[in-house]
């Protein structure tokens, strides 16, 4: 680890450490790669939330003990994934996915797609970073229009995923 005020190399030859890892991290530089190709073009957003889990458990009184109550782990739930955008094309693979989701009858086959989500360094380095297993869309809303501001209209398309692992 550097000094402070001492400069290094990294692997790219960029000042500061192996991967500008510094304290705190800055939030605003991040990229969405969806798996599929087409996806990953229309991938711009300009906001990301929903990086987390928790420990799901079950509550347990045991008779004659009154000072706790034991919590048993059931599993782990994982908070949903939630993308924010200008509105998109409708020619756009991304609002086609969604459409083919969510604007049918609920019969069709739904495309599960494995994506990532990179939080970068002012070097388009990744210093943080989460893989997110089978997402799949689960709503998809539009902020209200306001005719007294003038706003670029908002989607958000919210995604629930088989488990998210941190890469990191």
């Amino acid at each position: 680890m550097a000094e402070p005020g001492n400069v290094t190399q990294t692997a790219a030859g960029h000042p500061g450490d192996w991967f500008g890892d510094v304290y705190p991290v800055p939030a605003f530089y991040f990229k969405v790669a969806f798996a599929a190709a087409e996806l990953s073009d229309d991938a711009s957003f300009q906001e990301v939330s929903g990086l987390g889990s928790e420990m799901a458990f079950e509550e347990f009184r045991e008779g004659g003990e009154n000072r706790f109550i034991h919590r048993l782990p059931t599993g782990v739930k994982h908070v949903p994934l939630e993308l924010k955008r200008g509105v998109g094309s409708v020619e756009s693979a991304l609002v086609r996915w969604c459409r083919a989701a969510l604007d049918g009858d609920g019969l069709a086959r739904i495309q599960t797609l494995p994506l990532a989500v990179y939080l970068m360094n002012a070097y388009k380095v990744p210093i943080r970073a989460w893989q997110f297993a089978d997402a799949f869309p689960i709503k998809w809303e539009f902020d209200a229009f306001n005719s007294t501001k003038n706003e670029v209209a908002i989607e958000k398309i919210v995604l629930s995923y088989s488990y998210s692992t941190r890469l990191i």
